[in-house]
């Protein structure tokens, strides 16, 4: 049975995102891609703590999260034939997140243009009813 090209688009974001060399570093695991959304996982860790008094993941880690987040929701899109890069990316940090807890990122890529694709992007500790962080961002569509 052949691949549909959802299906293919969707391969193309997992093995991007999983040939990142500093997604890997970071231990995020792509749990969900297609049709324009992604879920990426961040794991607690001691070493991606940003405060050791209060033991929450730093603020980089976060940022990496959501990008790559919505970087794979762009490529799992309809409209977006090939690769992507971001272009802007507007973090929110809402509250810590809770330490020892991992981070779950959701993105949507809701309008793709000729050469630009836009998303939205949350980030949940265990609390999914709080967001850690929200995200906007921009990324090239490459053509």
């Amino acid at each position: 049975m052949a691949d549909s090209e959802q299906d293919k688009r969707d391969r193309l974001a997992r093995q991007f995102i999983e040939a990142l060399p500093f997604a890997r570093a970071l231990g995020l695991e792509l749990t969900r891609i297609g049709e324009g959304e992604a879920e990426i996982t961040l794991p607690w860790r001691d070493d991606l703590v940003g405060d050791p008094e209060a033991g929450v993941i730093h603020g980089g880690a976060v940022s990496a999260l959501m990008d790559t987040c919505g970087g794979a929701a762009v490529m799992s899109h309809a409209d977006v034939p090939a690769g992507t890069a971001t272009l802007d990316l507007r973090l929110d940090y809402m509250r810590p997140a809770t330490p020892g807890q991992a981070l779950r990122a959701v993105a949507h890529c809701y309008h793709v243009t000729r050469s630009v694709a836009f998303m939205r992007a949350e980030a949940f500790d265990d609390d999914a009813s709080r967001p850690v962080a929200a995200a906007t961002g921009a990324f090239t569509v490459e053509r």
